[in-house]
């Protein structure tokens, strides 16, 4: 595992962080570990958009989503 070193951290971003990860039973380095696995594991924009556009077109059929909705009434 690497090592990340954070510094010139405002004292009102560091309490808020530690009272945060008091709240829910963590260490401030394990709470802000969570909070840096979840912003890497969630996609850039960048990259959203560069899947889609990679995706192939599903065909527009107006009446198939009309019955389709329909019977999703039923």
């Amino acid at each position: 595992m690497g090592i990340i070193q954070i510094r010139d951290v405002p004292e009102a971003t560091e309490r808020t962080l530690k009272a945060r990860a008091e709240r829910e039973g963590k260490s401030l380095t394990a709470y802000v570990r969570d909070l840096l696995n979840e912003e890497a594991a969630t996609p850039a924009l960048d990259e959203v958009m560069a899947k889609i556009a990679a995706d192939e077109p599903v065909p527009y059929d107006p009446d198939f989503v009309r019955e389709t909705m329909r019977e999703g009434r039923r």
